[in-house]
């Protein structure tokens, strides 16, 4: 089954395949055929069979492309590799009319759409993500960076890719935590905008967790859909946009809190959704029965949501440095019921102290 999702864009608008085996000649001939230079940007954690098969396939294109390897982990979205990119693709001089692949998880995918999008003022990027987190997030809507040491992705551009190619078979490879930290993702669609994909992930979460093909596309094509319906309105995040946050502001502040070593974006980011659910029923935007749907939701998935051993002081340097901020307010995307958001900027430091008791 071959799914073909079109992603409207003001700026470049794109297409998402959703197949499995779907890294072929058929899908990447239109793209690769006619480029003198193409590099395979990967992490030392991608299997070398994906590699070798998709340089393979790059080769039926009568293409020959070149390989890139940075280390796998948070904090390769650095400086370092930036510039290491950037002066690999000057040095084996790369035009305009070139080509980047990004064969990775999301890390590899922000950093390759950073170089993309800032190498000779902007060249061609292809995304072919490897984890759940990155087929279902990261790699549709154009956000690309890398990080500092005073936050994640503090530092990027919007700019989006010429293609994604999503393979479900890719998830087979994938670790166990790997695979549950991309689940969190898929939940927060469900969250704050996808009622059938809620309604499915609670009925057919058996299915989900054994990496049912069927049910991979599914749920894979849903959330896709649920992030372009929001990017098409909100391209720059000037205001709609921000509710794909969800779980974010105390996410990354977790992330941050602990260097990016303790805990996986998704694990994070499940963390911070149930912070941001206890917040909605401290505000009354959501029953006590949709709260406990919420949680009942994380264990029939099996992703841990509770949070660590801390207070609100230990996090507030790091919260502060939220992307969200607007006129030095802290602002939140809450629930206003199961499968809508709201941002909300009203909330009391009463409340958030009583997110960690």
């Amino acid at each position: 089954m071959k799914i073909n999702l079109s992603i409207k864009s003001r700026f470049k608008s794109y297409s998402v395949i959703i197949q499995d085996k779907g890294v072929n000649k058929s899908n990447l001939k239109p793209y690769v055929a006619y480029r003198n230079n193409v590099l395979i940007i990967s992490d030392y954690g991608i299997p070398k069979k994906y590699i070798n098969d998709l340089k393979k396939t790059i080769r039926l294109c009568g293409v020959s492309a070149k390989v890139l390897t940075i280390s796998n982990g948070e904090q390769s979205k650095s400086f370092k590799n930036y510039q290491y990119i950037l002066e690999h693709l000057a040095e084996k001089n790369f035009a305009r009319d070139d080509l980047i692949i990004a064969l990775g998880g999301g890390v590899v995918g922000d950093i390759s759409g950073f170089v993309a999008s800032t190498y000779l003022r902007g060249i061609d990027f292809i995304q072919i993500p490897t984890t759940l987190l990155a087929q279902v997030d990261s790699s549709v809507g154009g956000k690309t960076a890398i990080n500092s040491k005073n936050g994640k992705n503090l530092f990027g551009a919007f700019y989006n890719p010429s293609l994604v190619i999503i393979d479900p078979s890719h998830l087979n490879s994938l670790a166990e935590r790997e695979y549950k930290a991309g689940l969190a993702e898929v939940i927060k669609y469900g969250l704050i905008d996808n009622r059938k994909l809620f309604n499915y992930l609670k009925k057919n979460y058996e299915s989900i967790l054994d990496k049912d093909t069927k049910a991979l596309s599914f749920i894979i094509s849903e959330s896709i859909k649920s992030k372009a319906k929001i990017v098409q309105q909100d391209e720059r995040e000037k205001g709609l946009r921000a509710i794909l946050n969800f779980g974010h502001t105390f996410g990354h502040a977790l992330e941050a809190k602990y260097k990016y070593k303790k805990y996986l974006h998704g694990e994070a980011v499940a963390i911070g959704m149930r912070c941001a659910a206890k917040i909605s029923l401290e505000l009354k935007l959501i029953t006590s029965k949709e709260f406990e749907a919420v949680l009942e939701l994380f264990d029939k998935l099996k992703i841990k949501s509770n949070l660590p051993n801390l207070k609100l002081n230990d996090l507030m340097p790091y919260l502060k440095k939220d992307k969200k901020i607007l006129k030095g307010k802290l602002r939140f995307v809450l629930l206003d019921g199961i499968s809508k958001a709201k941002i909300e900027d009203m909330v009391s430091s009463k409340i958030l102290r009583n997110i960690f008791n």
